[in-house]
């Protein structure tokens, strides 16, 4: 017969369970940051070099993100150019809208995930060009930009609050980033066949008709 712990152990034991959460949740918001800026740096730094990224799943999302562009590039770039003009100076406000818009019958999955950052790193090389730069431009002799809302770091931020916070109980339920890696290899197994990497996207495609609709309404 096993003995029944006592008062004593059973709070210990729920106050290191609730640590070992707390510190989890804080590792998948970092990683999610992680992932997001450099996808981000990588759309605002084009064409120069860039970088290697930090991280297989950082890898991962900068092949399948780019290749998601190319397949949508009009209408990711009508999407973003109807955002900029709806959203006046609070982008990350309305990015928040737009992601929720986007899961927002409840099935989230890695190709809607895929389609956030896409989308995300479209509107962010957008607002370089309202500021008067190109991506990998760098601002002249005495152009301030200023701490203005919309800046790589803030955007990745919100993809962080969103999909780390948020979203993490579905991120975790996924594998976290690790299964991040494991859709993108079969992603990539299935790139040979463009038939296949149509259906592989298609419930992401889904998500994008939701912000055609959120943006143009």
């Amino acid at each position: 017969m096993c003995n029944s712990a006592s008062p004593s152990a059973v709070s210990t034991s729920s106050e290191q369970s609730d640590i070992a959460g707390r510190k989890m949740s804080c590792g998948l918001w970092k990683e999610t940051l992680a992932v997001a800026e450099d996808y981000l740096s990588l759309c605002c730094s084009s064409p120069r070099p860039a970088p290697p990224p930090p991280s297989e799943s950082a890898a991962a999302m900068r092949h399948l993100a780019q290749d998601m562009e190319k397949q949508h590039q009009a209408r990711f770039q009508t999407l973003s150019q109807s955002f900029l003009r709806q959203c006046g100076s609070e982008p990350c406000v309305c990015l928040r809208k737009v992601m929720e818009e986007l899961v927002g019958d409840g099935h989230l999955n890695w190709g809607r995930v895929v389609s956030i950052f896409t989308f995300t790193g479209v509107l962010a090389k957008q607002l370089l060009v309202q500021k008067g730069l190109k991506p990998g431009q760098e601002p002249e002799a005495g152009q301030e930009l200023g701490p203005e809302p919309g800046t790589c770091r803030e955007l990745a931020e919100t993809i962080a609050d969103y999909l780390g916070e948020e979203k993490k109980a579905w991120l975790l339920e996924n594998g976290g980033w690790e299964g991040f890696c494991e859709f993108s290899h079969s992603a990539r197994e299935l790139s040979q066949d463009s038939s296949m990497k149509t259906a592989l996207f298609a419930a992401a495609s889904v998500g994008l008709a939701g912000l055609t609709f959120l943006l143009v309404r």
